[in-house]
């Protein structure tokens, strides 16, 4: 699977679940590292880069995560294998 196609899959889910989420376009304009999907679940801030099972993170998007982590925002680096995991913590309000 694609990057993109399971980009796709994790909008359509987001959608599904009527949850407010943007997309971040990468370019010259803005910052670098920016994680690829931010949402707002249940009033809590979660930001998701997405990666395919052999993409590797950069050192600042790792950096990134990692600040919004310490912030008290939910973020993580989300691959096609942990996606089943990631709804039903989306279903039961773990997130």
């Amino acid at each position: 699977m694609t990057e993109k196609q399971f980009q796709n899959k994790v909008i359509q889910f987001l959608k599904d679940q009527n949850i407010y989420y943007v997309k971040v376009w990468g370019g010259g304009f803005q910052r670098a590292g920016i994680p690829d999907l931010l949402c707002c679940i249940r009033g809590k801030f979660v930001a998701l880069e997405l990666k395919t099972e052999k993409g590797t993170p950069t050192v600042l998007q790792k950096y990134n995560i990692f600040k919004i982590q310490e912030s008290g925002g939910y973020a993580r680096i989300l691959r096609p294998s942990e996606f089943a995991k990631f709804k039903r913590e989306v279903m039961v309000g773990a997130i």
